[in-house]
């Protein structure tokens, strides 16, 4: 039996149906044989057409950002310095990022973001600005001042991050969903499926999924040319533009034999490394001559790192209490106007090593709202361990738009500057929660809890326990001083855009 009348004969099944989401299929009588629907001989046309749309738009986000950078270093320097030489800047940097991969890499990718380029980004400017400096100095008589080349970086480097990733909002509103194949097991579709439905940066859907628990195995000895002119079929049939692979087992013959396949009938391929599940993806690749080994960081922080977070985020809360201290008196007076209660809410929380402390915030519930939680457990919308209902009767007025702004948790920066906080970490818990969470994903006590995370961006209410603490694991496992910014910058998105609580 062919590969499409073994994903038929799973397609027929009806809990296996529903698997393939904006595919319509007509059933016959007795056979019940399948006939799509949907628009054909159109994938590998699409995927070009994506990424000519990206590619393009970047280019011209790229050529904006330095025209801005330099007419706003000339307008804020008030001198020419520069001359002639801000000339061959367009070709060094557009050279540049070429050579850096970053006009390449988005095709490659499911979820195209801006924040990770950033550091190269910043390097690259740097560069382009030096050999700016060196070309104003051998090809005109006004030296630029060292203010003004430091301006041109500045402007430069926020330019690009900037624009880019506007060029890629445009770019997401602009193309069609990614029309995206699982194949793997049925676990492994519905966690793609959950985090292709979440968007933020993502535009694909699924439209089928192929169990290899239910296929006989794509092995050495059964790839074949008619065995490619099915899968090709099959994939233009369902008009695939992406394969997503979960690998059952380490065996390198069957997944390579796959990706083969997929990939030369002109569809993109991604792997869904399980290693990674466990270890993060801050590892070291180590060539032993001709054999790759994977190197894995020491789990804990060293005492240099944990130093320079800590440093981090006690400049940080200290700054913003001091900026933030007009909006935190007036919150506390609206408090005090607006229901009876002290205007702080404290709870008891895990924090590092297991350690409990009191968490803060401003109070947005009735003072007897913890008596009512019991009566409330079948409202309950979150999952996996966790409490939490979006639209809470205990909620009062002014606690439901605090909530919405996430103000509520301000008071977090005195735990921060008391050391029982960080800005960024995993997400303290209640002590029933902490509980629930056994095994290796204890290790997510070896970081301070944090005012903000991974959990804190995908939406406390949507993610499970086991999958909240799976991240904050990975977290532990693969912190940098830069992964703690590029998530407060996303905070802040996040908040802004109104998606909280």
């Amino acid at each position: 039996m062919g590969v499409g009348e073994q994903i038929e004969t799973e397609l027929l099944d009806p809990i296996a149906a529903p698997t393939l989401p904006g595919v319509g299929w007509h059933l016959g009588a007795r056979r019940r044989a399948l006939t799509p629907t949907i628009p054909q001989l159109r994938g590998p046309a699409a995927c070009l057409g994506r990424d000519t749309l990206f590619r393009r738009l970047l280019l011209a986000a790229d050529l904006l950002a330095l025209a801005g950078a330099i007419g706003l270093t000339r307008i804020l320097s008030g001198t020419s310095g520069l001359g002639w030489a801000s000339l061959i800047a367009a070709p060094l940097l557009i050279l540049a990022i070429k050579l850096a991969g970053l006009y390449d890499r988005d095709p490659a990718l499911l979820r195209k973001t801006t924040l990770e380029e950033a550091p190269a980004l910043a390097q690259l400017a740097a560069l382009c600005t030096l050999l700016v400096w060196l070309g104003a100095e051998a090809l005109s008589s006004a030296r630029p001042e060292p203010s003004e080349i430091l301006m041109l970086w500045v402007a430069l480097s926020a330019g690009l991050v900037i624009l880019r990733s506007a060029s890629r909002a445009l770019s997401l509103a602009l193309a069609p969903p990614e029309r995206c194949m699982v194949i793997g097991d049925e676990r492994s579709a519905q966690a793609i499926r959950c985090k292709l439905d979440a968007g933020g940066g993502v535009k694909a859907k699924l439209v089928a999924h192929v169990d290899l628990d239910r296929l006989e195995p794509w092995s050495a000895e059964s790839f074949s040319s008619s065995r490619l002119a099915e899968i090709g079929r099959l994939v233009r049939t369902l008009d695939v533009h992406r394969a997503i692979i979960a690998p059952r087992s380490a065996e390198a013959a069957e997944t390579m034999n796959v990706v083969r396949t997929l990939k030369a009938v002109g569809v993109r391929v991604s792997v869904l490394p399980r290693l990674l599940e466990v270890v993060g993806s801050s590892v070291q690749f180590d060539d032993l001559h001709g054999l790759t080994v994977m190197g894995l960081r020491r789990f804990e922080l060293t005492r240099s790192s944990a130093a320079l977070k800590r440093s981090f985020d006690v400049a940080c809360a200290a700054l913003g209490l001091l900026v933030l201290s007009p909006l935190i008196a007036l919150i506390a007076l609206a408090i005090r106007v607006d229901s009876k209660g002290p205007m702080l809410f404290s709870q008891l929380r895990v924090g590092r090593y297991g350690r409990p402390f009191r968490i803060y915030k401003f109070r947005t519930m009735i003072p007897d709202a913890e008596s009512q939680k019991d009566a409330l457990r079948e409202r309950n919308e979150a999952q996996g361990g966790l409490f939490k209902i979006l639209d809470d009767p205990r909620i009062t007025r002014l606690g439901r738009l605090l909530r919405r702004s996430a103000i509520d948790e301000l008071p977090q920066l005195i735990n921060v500057l008391r050391g029982e906080m960080s800005l960024v970490g995993p997400r303290p818990l209640v002590i029933d929660e902490d509980r629930q969470v056994e095994g290796w994903r204890r290790q997510r006590l070896e970081l301070t809890p944090g005012m903000t995370g991974h959990w804190q961006i995908l939406g406390p209410a949507r993610v499970p326990l086991g999958e909240m603490v799976a991240i904050d694991y990975l977290y532990v496992a693969n912190w940098s001083l830069w992964s703690d910014v590029k998530i407060l910058l996303r905070t802040v998105a996040y908040v802004l855009a109104r998606r909280g609580r």
